[in-house]
């Protein structure tokens, strides 16, 4: 039944997924008192239509670029990974900084059509250094611009360059901010820039089980997108490549994170939905298909509930 609906492009696909976030985001917002007076509902209202346009360039990146075919697969997990962890819902920094990296991928996986790729590499640059701002070690995604120019335009030495340049431009907005609010966006950054190996920061034992149940299909997306690299066309696979280094850059983050907790996984949500739709493709039978989603939903719904 659900892969049945999800299996095309349909704009009903889009009033469930909407839905059902709004209900998951109000319920852990009234839950967890995230959000309380005027002024705490009009940012909940920002922050809840930046975690529905996440949803949407994922949509995007994946249709756009060919990475699936015409079906819904992508948003649906990455609806459904978001209710694995909802602390992502409370953790504004996190939504916005991977708000600003989807927009980052977006723009690197177009490069393959090698139009505009100068322009490409300064949005995506400048779009990863914003999104540090907010999510110091989201700087690691710069990484993924250099990849990107290595798989298109490494000849040309100015590509090289123009990263810095959008690191310069932040550089700049960043201390006009940080005038204006009293080199309190300095001091917020520092305390964010230190590394920590610390896995102990479990509040209860369903944010641990989560994370276990998480890795294992993360393990199994991931291996059947290297199993199946080789078959993908010509040009299409450095497409898959950047989604593969995305996704071991956003558990990089994670793992290296200041103030580590479940919602530092966002940042690999996203590439591992495109490569779970990528997955659920490649089952030709109907009954997998819709075990495999039946089962990740109802998943989904356990660690959501049981983290209220």
């Amino acid at each position: 039944m659900i892969a049945s609906i999800f299996n095309k492009t349909r704009p009903f696909n889009y009033v469930i997924i909407a839905t059902l976030l709004l209900v998951a985001f109000v319920l852990y917002s009234f839950f967890h008192v995230t959000f309380s007076g005027w002024q705490g509902v009009l940012y909940g209202a920002f922050y809840f239509i930046a975690t529905a346009a996440s949803c949407l360039l994922v949509n995007f990146i994946s249709l756009k670029n060919n990475l699936t075919r015409n079906n819904n697969y992508a948003i649906l997990l990455f609806f459904i990974f978001l209710l694995f962890f909802p602390t992502i819902f409370k953790n504004k920094n996190i939504l916005i900084s991977n708000f600003f990296l989807l927009l980052s991928l977006r723009r690197l996986i177009s490069l393959k059509s090698m139009k505009n790729t100068k322009e490409k590499i300064f949005d995506a640059s400048f779009w990863i250094f914003l999104a540090a701002l907010f999510h110091f070690w989201s700087i690691l995604y710069i990484m993924l611009v250099f990849i990107s120019i290595v798989l298109h335009v490494s000849r040309d030495y100015k590509n090289w360059i123009i990263p810095g340049i959008a690191l310069f431009s932040v550089i700049i907005l960043f201390f006009i901010f940080n005038i204006i609010s009293e080199n309190a966006l300095l001091e917020d950054i520092f305390n964010k820039t230190y590394i920590s190996f610390d896995f102990t920061y479990f509040e209860n034992i369903y944010q641990n089980i989560a994370l276990a149940v998480f890795s294992s299909i993360g393990f199994l997306f991931f291996i059947s997108m290297i199993v199946t690299l080789s078959a993908k066309p010509m040009n299409m696979k450095t497409s898959y490549k950047k989604i593969i280094f995305s996704f071991l850059l956003g558990l990089a983050i994670y793992g290296i994170s200041a103030d580590k907790n479940n919602s530092c996984l966002a940042f690999s949500l996203a590439p591992l939905a495109i490569m779970g739709a990528n997955f659920i493709e490649n089952q030709e039978n109907k009954i997998i298909k819709e075990v495999t989603l039946y089962l990740l939903f109802a998943l989904g719904l356990l660690f959501f509930v049981t983290q209220l």
